[in-house]
């Protein structure tokens, strides 16, 4: 395996053509056409993210962090260095969507009546409303340029039916806002280069201790190929992702316009409807125009009774839900246990947001939520430690974590409710666990 960083800019580059006839061939099918094409596409879309040289890349990142905490560990007494070895590394397409929404927020800066009108913005259209103002023009094709690249994410994602940013821009404008508030211009390309600074200096340091021990040239040279392998490559695991999601956006687009022939023919109320319909259900209705009524208002009382619910941590394919505690020696008597993912300790207020809609950040703040998927990045810029109950070491939160430098501690059971919002806390996000102050 080359470690050639033109491998992933290869890789992505094929994707991105691939996305790009997509877009066009799709726009000539309709009807039951429509399906099969789409039901032929996806065939494509796994043989990209099932490409062997595709999972091959991060799989080498993957090992050789795991073999840098080993070993680093091993020879120098020094814990989980991969950590601040990932930090800012090139090509990650999740932690540039965060650090991407700060470069808007400096368009926007100069303007303080386009800041006003976002203010009290409270429609999707008010992109529309935009021209009005001084700036007003550029600031629009700002917005629209970072949604040309990232509109197709939103929190929860990979569910298709969930609102991309594209379709609800003014999801964005909060964060938008806040970025202006607690941040001074430039402030995104400065965040990346502390980071990357931080990870070199990082690597010269060990490879300098390294050197001093017996055998030390080898094992610096062999430490050195393995930050190599991470740098060039921990960044395209995010990838695959945005992949998936950049085509389902494409899939959805073109069924909804089905979904509007629906609804124009009297077969459902609103375009909505077809979320809680599979897609052979929707493919037959599309074909006989009939549908029958009660399956959609029963589907969308059930799912009112499922978001009640909450999810065990773990459950096997059987279905057989597995509980236990995490077995952890010399913890403080108080201490709320969960897995070390992003090194670091800090202390800060407690944010508890389940919804990011409702997200009210100051910097210094720390996230503690269920789960963070890329839709979330955007949060991590203005924040300076994440908990969460679900995750694991090479989940997105975690992934982005580290590469923003920001302690992290995942798998918690019952965070949300254990940590009270503004409460003071501290994040051992070397050791895994948290401490109310």
């Amino acid at each position: 395996f080359e470690n050639d960083p033109t491998i992933v800019s290869d890789l992505m580059k094929r994707n991105q053509t691939s996305i790009e006839k997509l877009k066009q061939n799709i726009q000539a099918k309709s009807g039951s056409d429509l399906f099969d094409f789409i039901l032929e596409d996806i065939q494509q879309l796994k043989k990209i993210v099932f490409d062997p040289q595709s999972t091959a890349v991060f799989m080498a990142a993957i090992n050789a962090t795991t073999w840098i905490n080993e070993n680093m560990n091993k020879w120098l007494g020094e814990k989980n260095a991969a950590d601040t070895l990932s930090q800012s590394v090139p090509g990650n397409i999740t932690s540039e969507m965060g650090l991407a929404l700060m470069d808007v927020a400096d368009v926007i800066r100069p303007y303080p009546e386009v800041i006003d009108y976002l203010q009290h913005a409270k429609e999707d259209h008010f992109l529309d409303e935009l021209v009005k103002f001084d700036g007003g023009k550029q600031i629009q094709d700002a917005i629209y340029d970072y949604l040309s690249k990232y509109g197709m994410r939103c929190p929860g994602e990979i569910g298709i039916t969930r609102p991309r940013w594209s379709e609800k821009p003014i999801t964005l404008v909060p964060m938008i806002l806040s970025h202006i508030k607690n941040f001074e211009p430039n402030a995104g390309n400065r965040k990346f280069e502390q980071g990357r600074r931080i990870a070199l200096e990082k690597e010269q340091e060990l490879i300098d201790r390294l050197k001093q021990l017996p055998d030390g040239e080898q094992k610096a040279k062999e430490t050195k190929r393995m930050i190599d392998l991470i740098r060039n490559f921990i960044g395209y695991r995010e990838y695959p992702k945005y992949g998936i999601v950049s085509r389902y956006f494409v899939y959805k687009q073109a069924l909804l316009k089905e979904a509007e022939q629906l609804v124009q023919a009297g077969v459902i109320h609103e375009k909505e409807d077809i979320y809680y319909l599979t897609f052979e259900e929707l493919h037959e209705a599309v074909r006989t125009k009939k549908i029958d009524d009660q399956i959609i208002s029963k589907r969308k009382d059930e799912y009112k009774s499922y978001e009640k619910l909450t999810p065990p941590r773990v459950i096997t394919s059987d279905g057989e839900i597995i509980t236990g505690a995490y077995k952890r020696e010399n913890l403080p008597a108080n201490a709320i246990a969960g897995l070390p993912v992003s090194a670091g300790v800090i202390e800060g207020r407690a944010r508890v947001i389940l919804n990011m809609e409702n997200a009210d950040l100051e910097d210094g703040d720390i996230l503690v939520t269920s789960f963070t998927d890329p839709g979330w990045t955007p949060l991590f810029v203005s924040i300076k430690g994440l908990v969460t109950e679900v995750g694991g070491l090479m989940t997105h939160g975690a992934v982005i974590a580290r590469e923003y430098g920001l302690p992290a501690v995942v798998g918690v059971e019952n965070a949300t409710g254990l940590i009270k919002d503004g409460q003071q806390i501290r994040v051992h996000g070397t050791e895994g666990y948290n401490e109310i102050l």
